[in-house]
């Protein structure tokens, strides 16, 4: 049995500047290896991008239900297992998909993008005004807002959910974190049930008004799905843009091809995502006793998909330790794959696509003003702090 080395569940490992080359290593000498966690007792490692795939194509073996994150704790089952998209597999999962889906089309983003665009261009307009800004909280409030336009969220109250959610994501301790989403809960159950009476068009409304074999879903699942739809669609976007920043402020070659329109807005967007990975594992748990990379797993045992491993695989990408903004084809995980492909992938891509043209449209250069501060999360990897100064184009 192949055991890893290193702690993959530590942040301080994804924050090293020689983590590609560690994390290598461990590829090279096994691609399934058992991890000792501290909090989730054994857990089966996927580091490489083919068996990856396979384990997350595949939830008939490897379920959803039993935590798609680490960090439960030993032993533990998930509150919302079977109640949420992420929790959920087969047909549970596509009765709990399907009422979003419209919302989050590639033809219902498409009706959104002049307001993604110009709001992307507005938020960067007042930071270039402002010259020094903390990235992490500039780019935060594009999702911010456009997750308020898909809620529903009533004009008078947005300055309220907007500050929640800023304190629920981006405070500076876990405990602040958690005093703000623990306000989140509530005011989405207000609204929940508002809607249930009387309902609009949004996507509170939607799901508090959905039925499934002619039954409404209960209150607490839809608070449960709508409090996972902002936390996906907040902090993925977040943490990857910032992270993009800071990786095109190191490359500035890479930048000039962006601002100068010489690789596909599309493509570039894609190999950010698969460059910074900040989704940086997905959990399952083995429904059966399975063979994995020479490995037995048996049922019940935890299997977490290293997806910035798999990502960042030579067998899969050629140069993958580069960033290659026309990088084709570009099959990643960073959004996912199967049954559980983010939903809201293509609203994803459309505002990371708008921050990045607002940034190049508009800024010259950055210039870091302080050392970027590093989250401490294996879960959405990136910066709690980018303070950075910009210089109008």
């Amino acid at each position: 049995m192949s055991t890893t080395t290193v702690d993959l569940t530590d942040p301080d490992l994804w924050a090293r500047p020689d983590v590609g080359e560690i994390v290598g290593e461990l590829r090279a000498q096994a691609p399934v290896q058992r991890t000792e966690t501290a909090l989730d007792g054994p857990v089966w490692s996927v580091l490489t991008y083919e068996l990856g795939s396979q384990v997350l194509m595949d939830s008939a073996t490897y379920s959803s239900t039993g935590g798609s994150l680490l960090g439960s704790g030993l032993g533990q089952t998930p509150a919302g297992a079977g109640k949420m998209m992420a929790l959920s597999d087969g047909p549970r999962h596509r009765e709990l998909r399907a009422p979003v889906l419209p919302y989050f089309s590639p033809k219902g983003v498409r009706g959104s993008a002049d307001r993604i665009s110009e709001l992307a261009a507005s938020v960067v307009a007042d930071a270039v005004e402002r010259g020094e800004v903390d990235l992490v909280d500039v780019l935060a409030t594009v999702p911010l807002v456009v997750m308020c336009d898909l809620l529903g969220i009533p004009g008078d109250d947005r300055d309220l959910v907007v500050s929640v959610c800023d304190e629920a994501f981006l405070a500076q301790t876990p405990e602040a974190r958690r005093a703000g989403h623990q306000k989140l809960i509530p005011y989405l159950f207000e609204k929940a049930m508002q809607r249930r009476m009387e309902p609009s068009d949004d996507l509170i409304s939607t799901l508090a008004t959905h039925r499934i074999k002619g039954r409404l879903l209960p209150i607490e699942d839809v608070v449960l799905n709508l409090d996972n739809i902002v936390v996906g669609g907040v902090q993925t976007v977040r943490h990857t843009a910032a992270m993009s920043v800071w990786t095109l402020l190191n490359r500035p070659e890479a930048w000039r091809q962006l601002a100068d329109g010489e690789v596909d807005l599309g493509a570039a967007t894609d190999e950010l995502l698969r460059f910074t990975s900040v989704g940086l594992h997905v959990l399952r748990t083995a429904t059966r006793q399975v063979e994995l990379g020479g490995q037995v797993i048996e049922a019940g045992d935890k299997v977490a998909v290293w997806t910035w491993s798999a990502d960042h695989d030579p067998a899969m990408f050629d140069r993958p330790g580069e960033l290659l903004l026309d990088r084709s084809p570009n099959r990643h995980l960073a959004l996912g794959v199967g049954a559980h492909y983010c939903v809201g992938a293509p609203l994803a891509k459309a505002e990371l696509g708008a921050i990045y043209t607002a940034l190049t449209d508009q800024v010259a250069g950055l210039e870091p003003v302080g050392d970027p501060v590093f989250n401490r999360s294996i879960i959405n990897f990136g910066f709690d702090r980018l303070p950075v100064r910009l210089r109008a184009r």
